[in-house]
């Protein structure tokens, strides 16, 4: 037997791994606000009528196509400088960009401009939560739309947050999630930004109860977590309509 035989010989074999399923699949996430011009206010009202319902058509085939998962907000009356936004959901980014310029394409989409935009992944979180231990797994598929009002803002932490030590972050984030199972009307959807955006994160809360949420941020700024936030601005407060509702409430 030459050396190299005997050395292929004693080599452990490698075992089988168990058959863990198969993988499951991220999500990309988009929320973009929109605001509209004045001057299609003062269109006609069949011209208007027309616009509304070319853009409706766009948002119902792209969910009806099974890939986008799309939830419509009104801002109107809760920002100066956006008066509807899109959620939306889907496992790549061709369909969400596809849907995006035959918005624009619609009669509506030449009086709209998009105002904020952000994109985000799904991802399981990396910090264990002993409260609700499947929590961080649940993070890789969203499941939205079950309250009715929704808070979405960019998060971006200092740079000397990810200088700590990971049993540091681990205890600050033990703080963070026993806070937010003091308010179970309100429900966290965390994506991350990393290289795909200019945050690090997108945050969205979903409520009934917008006084909870309210409490809730303002009981999070006292935890030792909130030292190490860098951003977490521009705050989009919507209401979650149908969307031919969320485009009468336009005024046009």
């Amino acid at each position: 037997m030459t050396r190299t035989e005997s050395q292929t010989s004693r080599r452990p074999k490698a075992q089988p791994q168990p058959d863990s399923g198969p993988p499951i699949k991220r999500q990309f996430v988009t929320f973009t606000s929109y605001q509209i011009d004045p001057a299609w206010r003062r269109l006609d009202s069949d011209h208007r009528s027309v616009h509304k319902q070319q853009f409706a058509a766009v948002v119902d085939r792209s969910k009806e196509s099974g890939q986008i998962i799309c939830l419509n907000y009104s801002l109107v009356g809760l920002r100066g400088d956006a008066e509807f936004m899109l959620w939306r959901i889907c496992e790549s980014l061709e369909p969400l960009q596809k849907m995006s310029s035959e918005l624009l394409g619609s009669g509506l989409g030449g009086y709209l401009r998009p105002v904020h935009s952000f994109i985000s992944q799904t991802k399981r979180s990396t910090y264990i939560d002993k409260i609700d231990p499947e929590h961080g797994e649940t993070r890789t598929r969203i499941v939205p739309g079950q309250k009715k009002y929704i808070f979405v803002y960019p998060f971006v932490k200092k740079r000397e947050w990810y200088l700590l030590s990971k049993h540091t972050r681990q205890g600050i984030m033990d703080e963070h999630i026993a806070i937010g199972t003091k308010y179970p009307s309100v429900k966290l959807n965390t994506t991350y930004s990393f290289g795909l955006d200019d945050q690090e994160f997108v945050v969205a809360f979903e409520s009934d109860v917008p006084g909870d949420f309210l409490d809730l941020v303002q009981e999070l700024r006292e935890s030792d977590g909130s030292a190490y936030t860098e951003r977490d601005t521009p705050i989009l407060t919507g209401i979650r309509m149908p969307i031919m509702d969320v485009l009468d409430s336009l005024g046009g």
